[in-house]
């Protein structure tokens, strides 16, 4: 009887589990997306770990998806990495300015700090930032 009543209501029945995507997948995805944002910011585990609190131990686990954290967990990470927690979970990918250049995660990283940290520099400090490393570049090749 209760097979019949089932089967007559099968329309009216959430979806099946089986649709949904498996939770290895949403953590690695979660996992993907922290990281890209991490990586995008020029920020290492251990900046967030300081922010946080969280160890650096328990980020890998969460980069790697071998751990889905709490939303009261994922609202600290989207605080340290100045984000908002919604930007965790939306469709569009993270952005790479530089990936068309095919830098390197260390490169991106050192570029995404220059860029924060000449933000605050006048013109003519700028200059000589510039002009600095173009010294210590011509020192290197030779």
């Amino acid at each position: 009887m209760f097979t019949l009543w089932l089967m007559a209501n099968m329309q009216t029945l959430p979806t099946p589990l089986n649709s949904l995507p498996p939770v290895g997948t949403i953590a690695m995805s979660i996992g993907a997306t922290i990281r890209a944002y991490r990586l995008q910011k020029g920020m290492s585990q251990g900046d967030i770990e300081k922010r946080t609190g969280l160890l650096r131990c328990y980020l890998s686990r969460v980069e790697n998806g071998h751990t889905v954290p709490s939303l009261e967990t994922l609202q600290k990470i989207a605080y340290a990495l100045d984000l908002q927690l919604a930007q965790f979970f939306s469709d569009q990918t993270v952005s790479q300015d530089m990936s068309p250049l095919h830098l390197g995660e260390d490169e991106i990283r050192f570029l995404t700090q220059i860029q924060r940290y000449s933000a605050r520099l006048s013109e003519n400090d700028r200059k000589l930032l510039l002009a600095m490393v173009r010294k210590f570049a011509q020192t290197t090749l030779v």
